[in-house]
C-alpha cells in the first residue's frame, strides 16, 4: 500500500489493489437514503433526461453514473456494478440525479398491473380458432 503523506493537501488516500479509500458516507455526504420521494428501485432503468446538461454542483461520482447511462439505459444494479460503488451509495446518488432532473427512471410494471395470464391464453386461443 503506497497512501499519500498526510501532509499533501491535494492527494486522495490510494491503495495500489483497491483504488481509492474513500468510505461511503463521505460520497453521500452522510446520507443513506436518497432524499427524492421515490425510492430508487433495483431493477429500475436509468435513462438521461432530454435537454439536459450536468451543471457544475455535481461530485465526481455523480457525474461518472451520468456518463454510464449515457453510454446505454442500465439498471440501478448494473450501475453499481459499473461504476463500481455500493449499492447504497448508488442508490443515493440516484435520487440526487433524479430529483434535480437530470436522470429519468424507467420502472417495471407492478404485478399487480399485468394482464392476467388466463386472459391471454383465452385470446391466443380465440385468435387460433378463426
Amino acid at each position: 500500500m503506497n497512501p499519500s503523506p498526510p501532509g499533501d493537501e491535494g492527494a486522495l488516500w490510494y491503495d495500489d489493489e483497491a483504488g481509492p479509500m474513500v468510505r461511503a458516507y463521505t460520497i453521500t455526504g452522510g446520507r443513506t437514503r436518497p432524499d427524492s420521494d421515490s425510492d430508487v428501485d433495483l431493477i429500475a432503468v436509468m435513462v438521461p433526461a432530454v435537454g439536459t446538461a450536468p451543471d457544475d454542483n455535481l461530485d465526481e461520482e455523480h457525474l461518472a453514473l451520468l456518463d454510464l447511462c449515457r453510454d446505454a439505459p442500465l439498471t440501478v444494479a448494473e450501475l453499481a456494478s459499473e461504476a463500481d460503488l455500493a449499492l447504497g451509495v448508488v442508490r443515493v446518488l440516484l435520487g440526487d440525479l433524479l430529483r434535480d432532473g437530470h436522470l429519468r427512471a424507467i420502472r417495471p410494471v407492478p404485478p399487480a398491473e399485468l394482464p392476467d395470464v388466463g386472459l391471454l391464453r383465452d385470446v391466443i386461443d380465440g385468435l387460433r380458432a378463426l
